[in-house]
Order: structure tokens, then C-alpha cells, then sequence
């Protein structure tokens, strides 16, 4: 089957200085003489002067770059065209491409899905990749590069091979059965099968950590009416994203706003005061609130500071490990300090602020982007940071849960090739030949 040659603007659309087109595909080099570039030498910068292959009129003078394959991203020979960034080059530039015999544009995502099919990336790698195109905080981008290295690529390729092996014995356990097989190689491959389960388990708890990574962390700022929670909203979003007013009630829907806190995404949440309502509308708005609080990563619970020491018992209700108390409005008390409210199970010390003036602000934000960051931090190894790597992980560790309790080996077989199976579909890789080249490779049987 032939295989296309794809172009399409790799830089981001709109006017910039600079613009680069990739070409990939086997008829790259024609596209190149086409354009009057000509023969190039390999990753090297050259200067170019780009024809329109029909009328022969100039269309820009740039650069061109030559990757021969198969050392290049998507393992084909690849052509990179940087010419200046206004929107008719441009479109000159890809009108001229389309002209070219055989060449056509490229689909979403099909330079990276021909870097996998040619073995240049693995799923996780090309994940990391659209992650680190995608990434808004250092945070982010931190963890796409670590993943984009390679680092949950050969995390799982290693526990594979394990698992391969560990099959590979017990395959030969079953099927050869008289021959001269070392006397503890039961005992080994199902050591390996409890360190292998342990050691995904363990990987497996930190999944909630690289998706808050990605996705963000949810905060929700919950309290009583007229407590401010809008006018903090505002404050931390640093515009006026909320209706602000003296009327209570004024919030009845949940207002959502993206920041980036101490490097780390979050999507910072205004519900509405929490107190009976007064008619159906604030009654939905109220149960928005107390579900947003469910689901929370952590909850601002905000007090009113002109009614303080008295609290809203239903807000005081909503304290747990995951809250941070704020009493607003501190101008208004007679002395600015730290109090401590007595929760269920601990002492929490709460932070006084007045949005008004700023005071406290600062020691209150600080304490947020201390929990944001014992949140999505774990040390430096690559947590998973998708629901499919968390699926397929669940996968693998309950079929190595039910292989060690099987009552006969061929079904502890069965389950740790569905383990195997499960850790392959995390990179793309699934050979069931492994198993027999393992097989042959390690015990010699037959000879």
C-alpha cells in the first residue's frame, strides 16, 4: 500500500515572524526540487528560495531543513520549510505543496501517529507530546517532559518484560513438564509476580496525582452569604470574574476560573452561599455548591468576619483535611490574629483576611500553594497521568491478584497474559511472541 506524503503548518496559526511547514512521507525530496530547493544535506540549516511549482513566481526566502529517514520524528524522510509568518505566505506555501503530485495535507495528529507506527514514540510518549503542546504551568510542563522522555515507557516496558518472563516460566512449568527444569522455578516466577504487583500498586496510587497535574487541581470556595467568597474569587483570578454585591444570593450558579497558583493548573471555584433558600433557582445553586464540595481538592471555607466568633454551622459542617478556613472582613474585627477552630479530629489553624484591604491575603495564599503543591508532588519518578494509563493499570494488578489464587495453573496462565496485555496496551506494544522467545531463550527446551 502507498503511503502518502503529508504536509501541514507546524507552528501556531496567525501572523509571526516566523512560520514552519512540515512535509513528511516519500515523496518529500520531490516536493523539495519542486519547490526549487533542491538537494539538501542532512540536519542542516539551508537558505532557500521557494518557488510556486505552477508559475514559477517567488513565494518567499527562507530556510529548509532535510531529515532523511529513518532518523527523523516520524521516521520517514521529513522536510521542515521556516518562512516568514504572515498569512498569505502561508497560504501560498501550502497552496504551492498541494500542487505537488502525490502530496496531500496532513490529518489531526498524523505526523505523531505515523512517529508510532514507526517505532519512534509509544502512546505514552505520544500523549506526553500533545501534553506539553497543551501545558499552561511549569508544573505541567515539568511532568509532559519527564513522560515525553520516555520515563513511564520504560517503567512499564520493564515491568512487561517481567511479566513475560515470569509467563514464560510458568509456561514451561505446564507444557514440558518432564524436562530438566531448575527446581525452584515455581517459587521464583511467583516471587516476581508479588513484586510485580507491588510495584505497580504502588505506581498505581499515584495516578490522582499526575491527573491533577494535567487536568488541575479543583478548589471550591464555600461559605455563607455576604461572606465574600466572590470578592476572593476576584481577588486570586486578580479581574472581575464574579458578580460582587450586598444582596444575598447574588451567586446561584457555579463560577469557574483557571489560574496558575505556584506553577500547578487549578480551576478555582465561587458557589453560591450556603443557607435556605429562597426560592427554586438559589435551591439548585446551593446543591451545585454542596456537590462541588464533594469533589473537591480542596475547600476555601470562608466565614463572615462581621458576624465573628459567631460561624454558619452548616459552612462549619463542610471542615475536613482537604479545607482551609478564612474568616474575610478582618478590617472589621477589633484585633487581627489567629484563631483556632476546633474540627472532629485536629486543631486547624484559620487565616484572617480582608479582601478589602489585602491584609492576610499573602499568608493565605501561601498556605494554598503549600497544599497544591503536597497534592500534586510525589518525588521525581513519572506518576500516571491519564484514566486510560489508571485502567489499564487496575487491569494488570487484579488479573496478578487472581493468577496467584487460580486453582490451576493454565487459568494463572490466562490471567497473566491479560496482565501482559494490559501493561502493553499502556505503550501499544502487544507480541505474543515475546512469550515463546522467552521460553526457548531461557530453558533451551528441545535441544
Amino acid at each position: 500500500m502507498a503511503i502518502d506524503t503529508i504536509f501541514a503548518l507546524a507552528s501556531a496559526p496567525g501572523r509571526a515572524g516566523i512560520a514552519v511547514i512540515r512535509v513528511s512521507g516519500p515523496k518529500t525530496a520531490k516536493a523539495l526540487i519542486r519547490l526549487g530547493v533542491g538537494q539538501l544535506s542532512p540536519r542542516k540549516a539551508t537558505r532557500a528560495k521557494f518557488i510556486d511549482p505552477v508559475s514559477g513566481e517567488a513565494i518567499d526566502d527562507g530556510l529548509a531543513i532535510w531529515f532523511p529517514a529513518p532518523h527523523s520524528f516520524t521516521g520517514e524522510d521529513v522536510a521542515e520549510l521556516h518562512i516568514h509568518g504572515g498569512r498569505a505566505v502561508i497560504d501560498e506555501m501550502l497552496i504551492a505543496l498541494s500542487s505537488v503530485a502525490g502530496l496531500r495535507p496532513a490529518e489531526a495528529g498524523e505526523f505523531t501517529r505515523r512517529a508510532f507506527d514507526n517505532d519512534k514514540l509509544d502512546l505514552t510518549q505520544a500523549e506526553a507530546l500533545a501534553d506539553i503542546v497543551d501545558a499552561e504551568t511549569r508544573a505541567q510542563r515539568r511532568q509532559a517532559l519527564t513522560q515525553m522522555g520516555g520515563a513511564l515507557k520504560e517503567r512499564y516496558e520493564d515491568w512487561r518484560h517481567r511479566l513475560v518472563q515470569a509467563l514464560a516460566h510458568l509456561e514451561a512449568v505446564i507444557d514440558f513438564p518432564d524436562e530438566d527444569l531448575p527446581m525452584d522455578v515455581a517459587e521464583k516466577l511467583w516471587s516476581e509476580v508479588r513484586d510485580l504487583q507491588s510495584d505497580i500498586s504502588a505506581h498505581l496510587s499515584e495516578a490522582t496525582r499526575g491527573e491533577r497535574v494535567r487536568a488541575g487541581i479543583s478548589i471550591a470556595i464555600l461559605g455563607p452569604p455576604n461572606a465574600g467568597k466572590s470578592s476572593l474569587l476576584n481577588a486570586l483570578a486578580k479581574r472581575d470574574a464574579a458578580i460582587v454585591s450586598s444582596m444575598p444570593g447574588t451567586t446561584r450558579d457555579v463560577i469557574e476560573v483557571h489560574l496558575d497558583l505556584g506553577g500547578y493548573a487549578v480551576m478555582l471555584a465561587d458557589t453560591a452561599g450556603l443557607r435556605a433558600a429562597s426560592d427554586a433557582i438559589e435551591d439548585e445553586g446551593i446543591r451545585r455548591a454542596r456537590k462541588r464540595a464533594d469533589h473537591a481538592d480542596i475547600k476555601l471555607i470562608v466565614f463572615d468576619g462581621a458576624t465573628y466568633p459567631a460561624r454558619d454551622e452548616t459552612t462549619a459542617a463542610l471542615i475536613d483535611k482537604a479545607s482551609i478556613v478564612v474568616v474575610n472582613k478582618a478590617d472589621l474585627l477589633d484585633q487581627q490574629r489567629e484563631y483556632e477552630i476546633d474540627t472532629d479530629d485536629d486543631w486547624r489553624t484559620t487565616h484572617f483576611i480582608s479582601v478589602k484591604t489585602g491584609f492576610g491575603i499573602d499568608a493565605m495564599l501561601a498556605r494554598l500553594e503549600k497544599q497544591i503543591k503536597e497534592l500534586s508532588d510525589g518525588g521525581a519518578n513519572a506518576p500516571p497521568s491519564r484514566a486510560r494509563h489508571r485502567h489499564a493499570l487496575s487491569e494488570c494488578v487484579g488479573a496478578l491478584t487472581r493468577a496467584q489464587t487460580a486453582k490451576l495453573p493454565e487459568l494463572a496462565a490466562e490471567d497473566l497474559r491479560l496482565a501482559a496485555r494490559a501493561l502493553g496496551r499502556l505503550t501499544g506494544r502487544i507480541d505474543v511472541e515475546d512469550v515463546l522467545d522467552a521460553v526457548f531463550r531461557d530453558f533451551c527446551i528441545g535441544k
